[in-house]
């Protein structure tokens, strides 16, 4: 695998694990909002990484951002994306992605980067067990 940074020509493949990564938790974010995240991503308000495979197709995405943080006199680094296709699950590119984002918050001089994911992900849990630590926190939100 070859983790690189999303290119704007990268767009079309982005939007298809993008979409696929909604699908997956049964949402469906509005076109603007989707239009708003690959901006980010162009403008490095939100960074993301892409993982390529052998034939250099794109297999994965991450996205992080860096935000104030009332713990630390360090920003945070949250891994708030992370989509690997289904074919190719199991390989590495997850790890390595995280891996990459970690890098990341180091030379940014940033913490340790933390994520969620739904209790159900179970495959991804497996993965995030061997790579992080569960702090135990529970995630609420306010209702809209």
């Amino acid at each position: 695998m070859r983790i690189a940074a999303l290119l704007a020509s990268e767009h079309a493949r982005w939007l298809e694990l993008w979409l696929a990564y909604q699908d997956f938790y049964g949402i469906a974010l509005d076109a603007a909002a989707t239009a708003g995240t690959w901006k980010k991503i162009q403008t490095g308000r939100i960074h993301g990484l892409a993982a390529h495979d052998a034939t250099e197709r794109i297999v994965a995405i991450v996205h992080y951002l860096f935000h104030e943080d009332t713990w630390s006199v360090q920003p945070a680094c949250y891994l708030q994306d992370l989509y690997v296709e289904p074919a190719a699950r199991a390989a590495g590119c997850g790890r390595q992605l995280i891996e990459s984002v970690g890098v990341a918050a180091k030379l940014a001089g940033a913490s340790p980067p933390y994520w969620l994911t739904h209790e159900s992900n179970l495959l991804a849990r497996r993965l995030y067990d061997r790579v992080g630590k569960n702090n135990g926190f529970i995630q609420y939100s306010y209702p809209a």
